[in-house]
């Protein structure tokens, strides 16, 4: 076993247990807080990447505003997170607008600073809003299920039958056949848990939310790839040894848990 893929299992092995114990012993307040430190880790990860040495405002700002968004979803759920987001990229608009000077309009910063804003604390904000709603805990499980059950079957699969380049100008070692594997490796890993833990919900459903959630899954990977591809980046961080940053570790659960959490509230309710 090489050095990498020790640190890769002495990772797991430590942060499992821990992501366990939040998610299921603790309470909604511990498991807010738990997010809110995620999404402080994700934004000083993201201003790395995007904005480097430079624009400081809009750095400093995703970071206070950034954390605004989860305390929001946390203290009075989805109204308010909307509005904080709404507000407070309103008043940074307003502040780029005042700090604007002649010959040197760049909208760069502020449209990082926007991206940020929504790829971040509103996508992450939604683990705290599924948490909070009606059997919560075992949602967060089905959402971690998907991803993982999905991306093993990706990776077995693109690696014994993988020959057709996904995007390879975005990330070079998806393949078509990964795909196809992590869609049917999702559908199979949410049928099975909702066999044992969520058999009230139809099993139609949890087949259309673990092929949808897959393939969107896959795809919330390939744009922190494009992120990190455009930035010269092989990695978002290295807070987690064998494993890279926050990042690396959140993007596909990025664009899977407000779908889930959406599936649910307007379909399945």
């Amino acid at each position: 076993m090489t050095g990498s893929h020790a640190k890769r299992w002495v990772t797991g092995i430590v942060a499992v247990p821990v992501l366990f114990s939040i998610v299921f012993f603790g309470s909604e307040g511990v498991f807010a807080g738990f997010i809110l430190a995620v999404t402080a880790v994700a934004i000083l990860e993201y201003n790395r990447l995007v904005f480097g040495q430079a624009g400081g405002v809009e750095k400093r700002a995703l970071m206070f505003f950034g954390l605004l968004a989860p305390l929001a979803a946390a203290v009075s759920g989805p109204g308010a997170l909307l509005a904080v987001t709404v507000l407070s990229t309103l008043l940074v608009f307003i502040l780029t607008l005042f700090g604007a000077k002649e010959g040197a309009l760049d909208l760069n910063p502020i449209a990082r600073y926007a991206l940020g804003t929504l790829y971040l604390p509103v996508m992450l904000s939604h683990f705290i809003l599924l948490r909070e709603g009606d059997r919560g805990v075992l949602w967060i499980f089905f959402v971690i299920v998907l991803a993982f059950s999905g991306d093993i079957a990706a990776f077995y699969v693109g690696r014994i039958f993988g020959r057709r380049k996904l995007m390879p100008h975005v990330s070079p070692g998806k393949t078509v056949e990964g795909l196809l594997g992590l869609a049917a490796g999702s559908v199979a890993g949410c049928l099975l848990y909702r066999y044992f833990l969520l058999p009230e919900v139809p099993a139609g459903h949890i087949a259309v939310i673990g092929l949808a959630g897959g393939v969107i899954g896959q795809l919330g990977d390939l744009f922190e790839s494009l992120i990190k591809r455009a930035s010269g980046a092989k990695d978002s961080g290295g807070i987690l040894p064998g494993h890279g940053g926050i990042l690396d570790r959140l993007d596909c659960l990025l664009f899977i848990v407000p779908f889930v959490y959406y599936y649910r509230t307007f379909v399945l309710s």
